[in-house]
């Protein structure tokens, strides 16, 4: 089945039709606007209720039960898509809106495969959870669905509302293939090209899962730096040790999602490779956007600094000349006097002696 055809085919299966459109908020969309065009004939009009009235006719036949199920015999999707935050204020409104209002959309269930009595959730795990922590029923549609076809639905429906973050797709593209799901699945589900898929795929895997876990959903942070964290693990044997230490620090913890990837991206860039018998250190130097600055190799003896080719030449020469300024900085914020004075003092007393 070609994306479009089984795109079509699982928005029909879940949406038509709906007694309010399913979302992944606490609010059933809008109603779509209708133009209201020239007045026709008679003849059209009629023609127009007969037409409205059979097709009034077969949704009533086909109507969708809205069920109120216990939330605690409702299992989450085999394949998570989302990361849960410690501290998720989004999900906070969501349960206080239910709270008062109830829920006013419903989720989509589907029977569990293999437990009689218990559902899987398609979508709405975070109304489920919320309705959980309140003690109340889930008001939830409940359909025959494939193993694909629910991932497909739960996909579809992410989609649609465009909140997950780069590495939230990643990680559920990398899942799913994981699975034993075709290629073709991964972008029905993810509404995306193959290329686009293989680079969602390529980028989870490259970063190991302990990584990913402790930097969390990292909204504001897209491909390009997660592909520049992937990369720094690759180039540097150091890289993963340096992350690591930085994720055992007490502070880590306290730092937003973000500003954890930015701390550990900078880790991993500036990391030294890990020598390997006697040969010299070196470590890239990227900025926070991610492209490279400079090469750092230090043998020893030397420290060289080679920067990148496609940097803008006058930088070199802005940094030679700030130079002497962030050693006097340096000196200053390690409480050490001119550089070489007390090396010069001690040369003076020897001669003297």
């Amino acid at each position: 089945m070609s994306m479009n055809k089984r795109m079509d085919a699982i928005r029909s299966l879940i949406a038509n039709p709906q007694p309010d459109p399913l979302s992944a908020d606490n609010k059933p969309a809008p109603l779509p606007r209708v133009s209201s065009g020239s007045v026709r004939s008679m003849k059209d009009s009629f023609s127009g209720v007969e037409r409205e009235n059979e097709e009034l006719r077969e949704k009533l036949a086909a109507a969708v039960v809205v069920l109120d199920i216990d939330p605690s015999l409702i299992d989450p999707s085999p394949i998570a898509d989302r990361f849960r935050e410690q501290e998720d204020a989004g999900f906070e409104a969501l349960k206080e809106s239910i709270k008062a209002r109830g829920q006013e959309v419903p989720v989509l269930l589907r029977a569990h495969p293999s437990e009689a009595g218990r559902y899987q959730s398609a979508y709405g795990h975070r109304r489920i959870r919320a309705a959980r922590e309140l003690g109340v029923s889930v008001r939830a549609v409940v359909r025959a669905l494939s193993d694909e076809d629910l991932v497909i639905a739960q996909g579809v429906e992410n989609s649609a509302r465009q909140d997950l973050s780069f590495i939230e797709r990643a990680v559920f593209a990398a899942r799913l293939e994981d699975a034993g799901h075709e290629r073709s699945v991964v972008q029905d589900a993810l509404s995306v090209d193959k290329a686009e898929a293989s680079k969602l795929i390529s980028v989870a895997k490259a970063i190991p899962a302990d990584i990913i876990e402790a930097v969390g959903r990292a909204p504001k942070i897209g491909r390009p730096r997660w592909q520049a964290l992937a990369d720094a693990l690759k180039a540097h044997r150091g890289a993963a040790k340096a992350i690591r230490a930085v994720i055992s620090k007490p502070d880590f913890v306290g730092r937003d999602s973000d500003a954890r990837f930015l701390k550990l991206l900078s880790a991993a860039t500036q990391a030294p490779d890990e020598p390997q018998n006697g040969k010299s250190e070196a470590r890239t130097v990227v900025a926070a956007t991610g492209q490279k600055i400079a090469r750092v190799k230090n043998s020893g003896r030397d420290l060289k600094i080679s920067f990148d080719q496609g940097l803008d030449a006058a930088f070199a020469s802005f940094l030679v000349e700030q130079i002497p300024s962030l050693f006097a900085t340096y000196v200053e914020a390690n409480g050490k006097g001119e550089a070489g004075e007390g090396d010069a003092l001690a040369n003076q007393q020897r001669e003297q002696e």
